[in-house]
C-alpha cells in the first residue's frame, strides 16, 4: 500500500504535520551468501532496508511480512521471522517529510534467511534491488538501515536481542 489511503495518511488529516510516532518494522533478508537485500529508494535514492509502517489491526511481524512483499515480491510467513532488535532512537529515525510533516518512527527489526517469490522493485517505494555483503553495501545508505545493519552485526556477533 502506498501512502494514500494508510494509517498514517488517514491520521495526517486529523493531525496536520505535527509529531506522529509511528510503529513499523525492517527486515535483513540474507542469501545463501549471507549478502543482505536492500532496495533504493524512490524518494531520496538512498538504498535502505524494506520498513514500513503498521496498519490498523497489524503487529510487528505482519507488518515486516507485509513491506518485504510489497517492496520486493519476497514472500516470508510472519512466524518465520526472528527479530533481533528495536530500533526507536529519535535522532536516527525521525523523518521530516517535505511537505513538513513530521513522524518519530519505532521500528522492530526481524530478519529471514527463507522466502518464496520472485523478487522485484515494487517501482512506488523501490527502483531498484539487490544483494549486498554487510562489507560492500551501497551508498548512500539510509540512516535507519544503516543502524538497524549495525544491531544486526552485533546481534550476530554476541546472539543479543539489541535496543537503540
Amino acid at each position: 500500500m502506498g501512502f494514500s489511503g494508510s494509517y498514517l495518511w488517514q491520521l495526517r488529516q486529523k493531525v496536520g504535520s505535527d509529531l506522529v510516532l509511528m510503529p513499523g518494522a525492517m527486515v535483513v533478508m540474507r542469501d545463501g551468501e549471507g549478502r543482505v537485500l536492500l532496495t533504493r529508494r524512490v524518494d531520496d535514492g538512498t538504498w535502505c532496508l524494506p520498513a514500513g509502517g503498521a496498519e490498523k489491526g497489524s503487529g510487528f511481524a505482519e507488518t515486516a511480512a507485509a513491506e518485504l512483499r510489497e517492496e520486493t515480491g519476497a514472500v516470508v510467513a510472519p512466524g518465520e521471522l526472528r527479530a533481533f532488535a528495536c530500533l526507536s532512537r529519535p535522532d536516527l529515525h525521525t523523518i521530516e517529510y517535505a511537505n513538513g510533516d513530521v513522524t518519530h518512527c519505532f521500528a522492530m527489526c526481524f530478519w529471514a534467511e527463507r522466502w518464496s517469490g520472485g523478487l522485484q522493485a515494487d517501482g512506488e517505494e523501490a527502483c531498484e534491488l539487490g544483494f549486498f555483503g554487510l562489507d560492500e553495501l551501497p551508498q548512500p545508505l539510509h540512516g535507519p538501515s544503516a543502524a538497524a545493519l549495525e544491531l544486526f552485526l552485533e546481534h550476530l556477533r554476541s546472539g543479543e536481542f539489541q535496543v537503540s
